[in-house]
C-alpha cells in the first residue's frame, strides 16, 4: 500500500476514535445539567467521563498533527479556510476543560450553574464546528490553483455542513445518553435513558438527512453504500436498544453509528482530500498534498512506535474505571 494512502487512513481512523471516545463526552457534557436534578446527581454525571475526557481530547491533537506531518499543503489549506471556525473551536475546547476544573472551586450555587452552562454550550459547540469542517471537506470551498482558499467565513455555513454539524451534535447526544445510562443507576439512570428516548427520533431523522446529503454530494446518481444505509439503521437500532433498556449494547451500537458517520464522510472524500468548488483540478488529494517518501517513512515508524503505547494505555484506563458511578462518595 502506498503510504500516502496508508495515512489517509490513519488520519481516518485518528478522526473516527475521536468522535466514538469523545462524543460521549460530548454529550454527557451537554446533558449532566439536565438529568441531574441535585448537586450529587450533577456530580455523578460528570463523574463518568472524569478520568477520560481530557485523554479522549488527545486524539483530535494527533489527528490535526497527522495531518500536518503527512499532508502539509493540505493542512496548510484546511487550517486557512477554517481560521475563525477553528478559533472558535479552540476557544469552546478551552472553556470546556476550564468548565471540569473550576466548577467545584466554589460551593456558590451562582458559580456551579454558570460553569455548568459553559460547559454545556462548549460541548455542544465542539462537535457542531468539527462537523461543519468536516463536511466542508467533501462540499467543497472556493481554492484557486495555487491551492489557497478564496472564499470568507460564510462559504462554511452550506446547508450540507450545518446538517453535518448537527447530525454530530445529535448522535454526540445520543452516545452521551447510553453511557450515562451505562454508568450510573437509580433516578439519574432512568432520567439518562428518558433523554435518550427523546433525542432518538431528531437522531435518526438527521442521520437520513445526512446520509443522504453526503451520497448525493459525492454520488448523485449512484447506488447508496453500505455505510450510507448503516448510518441511519444503526440510529434506530441503538435507539430501540435503549428504549428496551439494553443499556450495553445501546452504547456499542451509537459507538459504531458514530464510527459510520465519519468514516462515510472519508470514503466519499477518498481520493481526494479536499474538494474544490472552483475546479475540480484545484482538488487536494493524497497524492499532491501528500508529505516526501522520506518523511512519510519517518512518521511511519514512529507511530508504530508510540500509538499502541496510547491504546494501551487508555485501554487500560477504561478497564480500571469501567464501573457504575453510585453516588456521591465515587462522585468526589
Amino acid at each position: 500500500m502506498p503510504l500516502e494512502t496508508l495515512w489517509f487512513l490513519a488520519v481516518t481512523l485518528l478522526w473516527t476514535g475521536f468522535f466514538v471516545l469523545e462524543g460521549f463526552d460530548f454529550g454527557v457534557g451537554m446533558l449532566a445539567h439536565v438529568v441531574g436534578r441535585d448537586e450529587e446527581e450533577r456530580r455523578a454525571a460528570m463523574a463518568t467521563v472524569g478520568p477520560f475526557w481530557d485523554a479522549n481530547e488527545v486524539w483530535l491533537v494527533v489527528a490535526a498533527a497527522a495531518i500536518f506531518a503527512a499532508f502539509p499543503v493540505w493542512y496548510a489549506t484546511m487550517f486557512s479556510a477554517f481560521y475563525l471556525a477553528l478559533v472558535l473551536l479552540l476557544v469552546a475546547l478551552i472553556l470546556r476543560g476550564v468548565a471540569f476544573e473550576f466548577r467545584d472551586r466554589s460551593e456558590n450555587p451562582r458559580w456551579r450553574r454558570t460553569w455548568d452552562a459553559v460547559r454545556g454550550i462548549a460541548s455542544l459547540l465542539a462537535p457542531f464546528l468539527i462537523g461543519v469542517a468536516l463536511a466542508n471537506l467533501l462540499a467543497g470551498l472556493p481554492i484557486d490553483g495555487q491551492q489557497e482558499f478564496t472564499g470568507s467565513l460564510s462559504d462554511l455555513f452550506q446547508p450540507y455542513a450545518v446538517v453535518a454539524g448537527i447530525t454530530l451534535v445529535l448522535l454526540c447526544l445520543l452516545h452521551g445518553a447510553t453511557f450515562l445510562a451505562l454508568k450510573t443507576d437509580g433516578d439519574l439512570r432512568a432520567r439518562a435513558q428518558r433523554a435518550g428516548d427523546l433525542v432518538a427520533v431528531p437522531a435518526v431523522v438527521a442521520a437520513i438527512v445526512f446520509a443522504g446529503y453526503a451520497h448525493y454530494e459525492a454520488n448523485a446518481g449512484a447506488v447508496p453504500g453500505v455505510l450510507t444505509l448503516g448510518l441511519p439503521g444503526l440510529v434506530i437500532a441503538s435507539a430501540v436498544l435503549l428504549r428496551h433498556r439494553r443499556d450495553g449494547w445501546a452504547f456499542v451500537v451509537t459507538a459504531v453509528a458514530m464510527a459510520t458517520a465519519v468514516l462515510m464522510t472519508f470514503d466519499n472524500l477518498y481520493p481526494r482530500v479536499m474538494v474544490s468548488s472552483t475546479s475540480s483540478a484545484n482538488d487536494l488529494t493524497i497524492s499532491n498534498s501528500a508529505s516526501g517518501h522520506y518523511t512519510l517513512v519517518v512518521i511511519t515508524v514512529i507511530a508504530l512506535v508510540f500509538l499502541p503505547l496510547v491504546i494501551g494505555y487508555q485501554s487500560w484506563t477504561y478497564w480500571v474505571f469501567h464501573g457504575r458511578v453510585r453516588g456521591a462518595e465515587d462522585a468526589r
